[in-house]
């Protein structure tokens, strides 16, 4: 094993809208916003990272009011001491990670809306992540 998940947190959550008639707005045209997924890394230690999986909602046209609607999950993970090869590291960044932790960063995501009086809000419980990684490649 090249790695290890030594923690998994919630980093940051925002979930703000302003007025009520962008709640309005929300409730009738979810279908004109989009989910966005980000994935960031940086060194914490020597041999720890930490990898970042932002779930956000975006609008699918530049004109319509902007809710604010974004978790990022934070994932710790020990490398081995003699771990070398970057190839790996990117694929454990930007697919094993995600792929693992995507399922508890959705619920959270869907807890805020559903708390909030959105019943209705769909997001695909699954991501091929390597897809998206091989479609980056290209």
């Amino acid at each position: 094993m090249n790695y290890k998940i030594i923690a998994k947190y919630v980093k940051s959550l925002s979930f703000d809208i302003s007025k009520p008639d962008k709640f309005l707005s929300l409730a009738k045209d979810i279908s004109n916003y989009k989910f966005k997924i980000d994935i960031k890394s940086n060194r914490f230690k020597d041999n720890i990272i930490e990898i970042q999986t932002t779930l956000a909602l975006e609008p699918k046209e530049n004109n319509l009011d902007k809710i604010n609607a974004l978790v990022t999950y934070s994932t710790l993970v020990e490398l081995d001491k003699d771990f070398t090869d970057k190839k790996k590291l990117e694929e454990i960044i930007l697919v094993k990670i995600p792929t693992e932790v995507y399922p508890e960063l959705r619920k959270v995501f869907i807890f805020i809306f559903e708390s909030s009086g959105f019943r209705e809000i769909k997001i695909d419980p699954n991501v091929d992540f390597n897809k998206l990684y091989l479609s980056r490649q290209n």
